[in-house]
């Protein structure tokens, strides 16, 4: 290395290091690591192959910071933190408090490395843990089995004025089985709507399941009462989950993005008189995409068939008519769904074989 004190003030390291053919990494490493011998040879040697680095030499420790804490405070933060005061507290909490109180053990900062060291950098505090909620897997196989309801508001008037709209919808038939628009949300108004709904149905007890969201109308203890008291089972979505109840979801945004949707409601009566012509639009004229393009009441009906059978004879006539039309396969009417689901369940995975 003393040898290339000359050399490299005249060309510099890189130019030095590029003529002997040694990278400027070994160099520096071997300058740092005091490897003054093997730097010597490297640059030394014009040309020549680059001598083996000798074992690095063992470093002693650094000597501590003159601003760190010595071992007896570190441990007596460590003690005021494990305490059974403050064991359950934030260092920012525990740091504060000492400071009202006329202490100063270390900073806040100094507070949380102490903690990392240890391995104690997760939650301190005691809090409530909140149950895991199990996803709602509801199945129907014919009308009158699950029920989603939901409330959605429409404007009203003024700015900051609402009506609320309440519509129970069976999930199988896509049947809006019942609506009611008041200017309040309330859970007595939901509980008489049930009460009449599942009374025009006929439902009997334990046939139904009604399933909802969070809303606090949903979750009242009225609401709870009335569905013991008729035997129907309710369900609710997970918190902050917005596909649990697409049903009812989807349903308000058939709703609200009809052209003749207003953009505001007059008053209660506008709002009720708009609602008395688009559910019986909705049940009798829409054909659903998700009912095989049947409308709402034949599937909640019964007559799903019949109106299948009478669109295959159709489509039959027309394949007999003209097959070159056809080109695939004779036509048929969409299928009618068998079975709808909220959160249909994964299959499950088959055991792979294992080879040997």
């Amino acid at each position: 290395m003393e040898a290339t004190a000359s050399l490299v003030p005249l060309v510099g390291v890189s130019g030095a290091c590029l003529a002997v053919g040694v990278p400027r990494a070994t160099f520096y490493r071997w300058r740092r690591d005091g490897r003054g011998d093997h730097g010597q040879q490297a640059l030394g040697a014009a040309g020549g192959a680059a001598a083996p680095p000798a074992a690095p030499a063992e470093t002693a420790p650094a000597p501590p910071h003159p601003r760190a804490l010595s071992v007896a405070e570190r441990q007596a933060v460590l003690d005021v933190l494990h305490s059974e005061r403050f064991c359950d507290t934030a260092p920012a909490e525990v740091y504060a408090t000492l400071l009202d109180e006329g202490r100063y053990l270390a900073a806040e900062r100094t507070m949380y490395r102490l903690l990392a060291a240890a391995g104690e950098t997760g939650e301190r505090r005691h809090q409530r843990v909140h149950p895991a909620y199990a996803k709602p897997e509801l199945l129907a196989t014919g009308p009158n089995q699950v029920w989603s309801w939901d409330i959605t508001k429409l404007l009203g008037p003024a700015k900051w004025t609402y009506f609320y709209l309440y519509v129970l919808l069976d999930i199988f038939s896509r049947y809006v089985v019942g609506w009611l628009v008041a200017d309040r949300e309330q859970a007595a108004l939901a509980e008489r709507l049930m009460a009449d709904t599942a009374e025009k149905q006929g439902i009997p007890p334990g046939q139904l399941t009604l399933h909802a969201d969070r809303g606090s109308s949903m979750t009242s203890k009225p609401v709870a009462f009335l569905l013991a008291d008729l035997g129907i089972t309710k369900t609710h979505s997970r918190p902050h989950v917005s596909n649990d109840n697409p049903f009812s979801e989807a349903q308000f945004k058939t709703l609200k993005y009809r052209p003749d949707f207003p953009t505001r409601f007059e008053n209660l009566a506008h709002a009720r008189a708009f609602c008395r012509e688009f559910f019986p639009w909705y049940n009798t004229e829409h054909r659903h995409s998700g009912l095989g393009l049947l409308t709402p009441d034949a599937v909640h009906h019964g007559q799903a068939h019949a109106v299948q059978a009478t669109r295959q004879q159709v489509l039959q006539a027309a394949y007999a008519a003209h097959p070159e039309r056809f080109v695939r396969h004779p036509p048929a009417p969409p299928p009618v769904p068998t079975a709808v689901w909220i959160n249909p369940p994964r299959p499950a995975t088959p055991p792979q074989e294992v080879s040997h």
